[in-house]
């Protein structure tokens, strides 16, 4: 009796034991993945010629892999990231990103540049100065979605630099022409933001860091209209009125008109985002023409300035080199100060 319990004993430990080597294996077989796709882009980079797929197509890619594997994930949101597709998944709560080639043929768990790593003492060299249009009145439009962790990222940096300058440029934060975050009410938000910087402006760029701070709930957003003494009355007769001439909600609860399927339409800007052929948040544009530009106070002081034919004394203003981090919340990473544009939601 002994004999027969021990044996069972064993037998469900090896079995066990081969149950976890099986949950593990597509973990421990993405890493070993991941270091040999790194080590070939140092010798050569991707090529997908004639075989790339659509961000949407990768993001369902993935999505399909991981239910295979067993896992409840939902797609976030996806991102070109040069080489790969960025796909953020939400796994029990927590977003993951992961990475896939651009042909949709190998997953790719954290690729880490070397290049970036070796070369960092390099990069603390001051960025050279962008090539902009130039004018008397530099006209600054940024287009993000509200919930886009980007998008936030960038107006974290650009709001300091539009006080700094005040009425010197003509400056809007403007909305990309589709939502990619509506569970989040990032609808709602941008319509009262619309409505917030067209009608009581003196009070928008405060509200606009008071909302960046907290968390990017509804609650929040309701919070910073108390906190910032928004009339709310004047608020909710112009988001009525937006509402009925662009369709907002409406588009937002017919999914039929989703953008993909997925993405409800946002079309208060609809004509500038067809006439710079906005693709994602953020995007930032200077007199009529798309820039590229680093995403802290620094690089957009001088990147806007450079659009000047007389730049004003405030371009010789020294802000901290530091960089907001992507997402809600203030804190701030130290910066390199280079020019080059991060990831995006588009």
């Amino acid at each position: 009796m002994k004999k027969t319990e021990k044996k069972t004993e064993k037998k469900s430990k090896k079995s066990n034991a081969l149950k976890n080597l099986s949950k593990n294996y597509w973990a421990i077989s993405t890493v070993v993945l991941a270091i040999l796709f790194v080590a070939s882009l140092l010798i050569s980079p991707v090529n997908t010629s004639g075989a790339v797929i659509g961000a949407d197509a990768a993001g369902q890619k993935v999505i399909d892999f991981a239910a295979k594997q067993g896992a409840t994930a939902e797609l976030v949101i996806v991102n070109d990231d040069g080489y790969l597709y960025e796909v953020v998944l939400s796994i029990e709560g927590q977003e993951i990103p992961v990475y896939i080639t651009k042909d949709g043929k190998t997953l790719v768990p954290q690729p880490v540049s070397l290049d970036e790593v070796e070369e960092a003492p390099a990069k603390q060299q001051e960025a050279p100065t962008p090539e902009v249009i130039k004018s008397d009145k530099p006209v600054v439009e940024a287009f993000i979605m509200s919930h886009c962790p980007y998008g936030t990222q960038i107006e974290k940096g650009l709001v300091p630099v539009m006080k700094l300058l005040g009425d010197k440029i003509d400056a809007e934060i403007k909305f990309v022409y589709y939502a990619m975050h509506p569970t989040y009410g990032e609808v709602e938000e941008q319509l009262n933001e619309y409505c917030i910087q067209k009608e009581q402006n003196d009070k928008f760029l405060d509200y606009l860091m008071c909302f960046l701070g907290k968390t990017g709930t509804p609650e929040d957003g309701q919070a910073c209209i108390n906190e910032m003494n928004i009339d709310k009355a004047k608020l909710a007769t112009c988001v009525e009125a937006t509402d009925k001439e662009f369709n907002v909600l409406a588009n937002l609860a017919n999914k039929d008109s989703w953008l993909s399927g997925r993405f409800p339409k946002f079309d208060i800007h609809k004509a500038e985002n067809e006439a710079y052929s906005i693709g994602g948040s953020p995007t930032l544009v200077i007199n009529g023409a798309t820039v590229q530009a680093g995403r802290d106070s620094v690089s957009l002081l001088k990147t806007i300035c450079a659009a000047f034919n007389d730049a004003p004394e405030e371009c010789n203003f020294e802000f901290e080199a530091i960089s907001p981090t992507p997402g809600f919340g203030l804190s701030t990473t130290a910066t390199a100060n280079t020019a080059a544009a991060a990831a995006t939601c588009g």
